[in-house]
C-alpha cells in the first residue's frame, strides 16, 4: 500500500528531524540543521538495505516513496524559508563554515559513492 511508503518516509523524516535539531542544539542554532537531508539519506540507506537483502517493496509502496521523494525540493524550500537567515549571518564564521564543510564533504563523497556503485554493478553482473 502507498501508506507503507508514506510511513517509511515519515519515520525517516522523524529521525532526520531529530538529528537536525540535535545538531542545531550542539552548534547553538535554534532550528533544524539539515533534518530533511538526513531523512532523505536515511530513506536511501533503508531502501538500499532492503534491496540488498532481496526484499523489494511492492509497487504501491514504491509509488508512495517516489511521490514523497518528488516533494523533497519543495519541502527543503519551505523549511529554508522559516530559518532565521539574519541570525545565521550574525553568527559569522560558524554559519559559513557549516555550509562550506557540508558542500565540500558532499563533493568529496561523490567519487567514493560512484566507486561503490560501480563495484556493486560489477558484482551483480558477475552473479548473472
Amino acid at each position: 500500500m502507498e501508506i507503507y511508503g508514506f510511513g517509511l518516509v515519515a519515520l525517516c523524516m522523524f529521525i532526520g528531524s531529530f538529528i537536525g535539531r540535535f545538531i542545531g542544539d550542539i552548534i547553538g542554532v535554534q532550528g533544524d540543521v539539515g533534518g530533511v537531508g538526513f531523512a532523505m539519506l536515511l530513506l536511501v540507506l533503508v531502501t538500499n538495505y532492503f534491496e540488498k537483502k532481496g526484499k523489494h517493496f511492492d509497487e504501491k509502496t514504491s509509488k508512495g516513496i517516489v511521490f514523497l521523494s518528488a516533494l523533497y525540493i519543495p519541502v527543503v524550500v519551505a523549511m529554508a524559508s522559516i530559518q532565521n537567515v539574519v541570525a545565521a549571518f550574525a553568527g559569522g564564521l560558524v554559519a559559513f563554515a557549516a555550509g562550506g564543510l557540508a558542500t565540500i564533504g558532499g563533493l568529496l563523497l561523490v567519487p567514493i559513492i560512484s566507486k561503490l556503485t560501480v563495484k556493486e554493478d560489477m558484482k551483480m553482473e558477475d552473479k548473472k
